[in-house]
C-alpha cells in the first residue's frame, strides 16, 4: 500500500474511532472529560480500551462493544483486556470494567475458553491490590459473570441481564422470576448499586472510585467537606450514617441485600470511611446481613479505609433451623472478616450487644481498636430477658403478675448488670458518650488511628472464605 493508502487508512481509523457508540459513551461519562485515551485501537476486538483520568487521578477500563460481533469474546478481546490488567498492575491504579457481550465467540472454540481464562485470572490477581469495579451496561453471563462478580464493587443499570445460567433455561428448570434481571442480582447481594440505565451507571462507577485509593498501597483520598452541626438521627441506620458523616457525602451499596445491615461509602472530616450500622432494621442478623457485612469489611481493610460500625441488634439468626442453614458457619466468617482487617476499626454501641454480637462487632480485645457506647446501650454477655431468667428467677416467686414483674427484672438489669457505663468499667468499651458527641468522638478516633501499624503471622491466607 502506498503512502497515500496509509493516509488514507489512519484517517478512517479515526473517523471511526470519533464515531459515536454506546462502549465509547459510557467511556466518555465515566472519565473526566478529554482525558480518556484509547489503547490497541487499530486492533477489531469488540472491546474499547484505554486509561484516563477521574478527578485527576489515573484509572483504566475496558468497555464491551456488542456492536461489533455482538462483543463476542475471543483471542484479540482479551488480548486488549489483559493488556488494561497488567498496565493497571503496573502503574498502581483501578480498573472499571463494562460489560456488555452476548458471549464466546464461538468460531474460536477453546480459544475462546482461553481468552475467558485470562481475564478470570488477571481480575483474580489484581483483587485487594487496586481497586475494581464492574459495570453491568447489557448482558453479562457464564464465565463473564465469574469475573464482573470478582470487582469490588458491581453497578448495575436496571435493564442489563447477569447470570451464570442463561435466563430463559433457568426459568425453564423452575428457578425464581426475573432469573438474571438487577432487581434478583441486587436481592441477591451480588449487583452493590442499580442505576436507571448504563451512562448512569457509568456515572456511578465514576463516585465510586474517587472515593477509593488508588491501590493497596496508597493513601485514604482526601477532600473538602462541609462540617454543619447536625441532630444525630438514630430512628434509622442511613439517618444515623448520615447525620454523622460529612454532609452529602454518603453512597449506601447494597441497598437491596439483608434487612438489617446497612453498609455506604463516606467521608468523616474530609478522609472516606466504610460505615456499618445493624440497625438499618429491628431483629436479629441473617446469613445475608452477615455475608454483606463481611464482604465490606473485607473491600475495606484491603484498601485501608477505617471501618465505622454502629452496633445496635438483638443478635445472631439462631434457631435450630437456621443453624442448620449455615447461620454458625456466616457469623465465624463475620467475626473472622473483623479480626483479620488491619485497617482502622471503630465501633459504637447505639443500642444493644450482647453476647456474640458485641464479641465480633465491637469487642476491643477481639475485632475493634477503639470501641464506644451511647449512655443507655445495652451489653451484656446474653440478652437481657434471658440473663434474668438465668440470674434472678428466683426474684419473681410469688409475684401475682409474672409479665410485668419480669419486664421490671428486666429494665433493672439494663440499668445496672447490662449498662454501658457498668461494661466501661469492666475494660469492655474506651468510653461512654452522649449521641451527640458521636461525630466529634469519630472524627478524633480516626485521626488517632490514620498511622495505624499492624501485622499479620506468616501465612499462605485464612482458612474462612467469604
Amino acid at each position: 500500500m502506498d503512502k497515500a493508502g496509509n493516509e488514507m487508512s489512519l484517517a478512517a481509523r479515526r473517523q471511526e474511532m470519533a464515531r459515536p457508540t454506546p462502549a465509547r459513551e459510557r467511556l466518555s461519562v465515566l472519565f473526566d472529560e478529554g482525558s480518556f485515551t484509547e489503547l490497541d485501537a487499530f486492533v477489531d476486538g469488540g472491546v474499547v480500551t484505554g486509561y484516563g483520568y477521574i478527578e485527576g487521578v489515573l484509572a483504566y477500563a475496558f468497555s464491551q462493544d456488542v456492536l461489533v460481533k455482538s462483543g463476542a469474546v475471543g483471542r484479540a478481546h482479551a488480548a486488549k483486556v489483559k493488556k488494561v490488567y497488567e498496565l493497571a498492575e503496573t502503574n498502581g491504579a483501578p480498573v472499571i470494567g463494562i460489560f456488555d457481550s452476548n458471549g464466546a465467540d464461538m468460531a474460536q472454540g477453546g480459544d475462546a475458553l482461553a481468552a475467558y481464562g485470562q481475564m478470570l485470572r488477571c481480575a483474580n490477581r489484581l483483587s485487594g491490590v487496586v481497586p475494581q469495579i464492574s459495570v453491568i451496561a447489557g448482558v453479562c453471563g457464564a464465565t463473564a459473570a465469574l469475573i464482573a462478580a470478582a470487582a469490588d464493587f458491581v453497578v448495575m443499570s436496571k435493564d442489563a441481564q447477569f447470570f451464570l445460567t442463561p435466563p430463559f433455561v433457568a426459568q425453564a428448570d423452575g428457578a425464581v422470576e426475573g432469573a438474571g434481571s438487577a432487581e434478583n442480582a441486587a436481592k441477591a447481594g451480588v449487583a452493590s448499586f442499580l442505576c436507571d440505565d448504563a451512562i448512569q451507571a457509568s456515572i456511578k462507577a465514576r463516585e465510586i472510585v474517587r472515593m477509593l485509593p488508588q491501590n493497596n498501597l496508597s493513601p485514604v483520598p482526601v477532600f473538602e467537606f462541609e462540617d454543619v452541626p447536625q441532630e444525630i438521627d438514630a430512628l434509622s441506620a442511613d439517618a444515623l450514617v448520615r447525620s454523622v458523616a460529612d454532609a452529602g457525602s454518603v453512597t449506601e451499596a447494597g441497598e437491596g441485600f439483608g434487612d438489617c445491615a446497612y453498609t455506604a461509602l463516606g467521608t468523616l472530616s474530609g478522609s472516606t470511611v466504610g460505615f456499618i450500622s445493624t440497625a438499618r432494621a429491628k431483629g436479629c442478623l441473617s446469613s445475608d446481613d452477615m455475608v454483606k457485612i463481611a464482604r465490606f469489611v473485607r473491600t475495606c481493610d484491603a484498601f485501608g479505609i477505617p471501618v465505622v460500625t454502629f452496633v445496635d441488634s438483638e443478635g445472631f439468626a439462631g434457631s435450630a433451623q437456621d443453624e442448620l442453614c449455615g447461620e454458625i458457619r456466616q457469623a465465624s466468617k463475620l467475626a473472622h472478616a473483623y479480626a483479620e482487617a488491619t485497617c482502622p476499626k471503630i465501633s459504637v454501641v447505639t443500642g444493644q450487644a450482647c453476647g456474640g454480637v458485641f464479641v465480633a462487632l465491637a469487642g476491643t480485645n477481639a475485632n475493634a481498636d477503639l470501641t464506644l457506647a451511647w449512655d443507655g446501650a445495652v451489653i451484656s454477655p446474653m440478652p437481657p430477658d434471658g440473663a434474668v431468667e438465668f440470674m434472678w428467677h428466683d426474684r419473681l416467686k410469688g409475684c401475682e403478675d409474672l409479665s410485668k414483674a419480669r419486664q421490671a427484672l428486666v429494665d433493672e438489669y439494663k440499668a445496672t448488670e447490662a449498662s454501658a457505663v457498668k461494661a466501661a468499667s469492666a475494660g469492655c468499651v474506651d468510653s461512654v458518650i452522649e449521641p451527640q458527641e458521636t461525630r466529634a468522638a469519630l472524627v478524633q478516633a480516626v485521626l488517632m488511628l490514620e498511622n495505624k501499624r499492624s501485622s499479620r503471622l506468616p501465612k499462605k491466607h485464612s482458612n474462612n472464605l467469604m
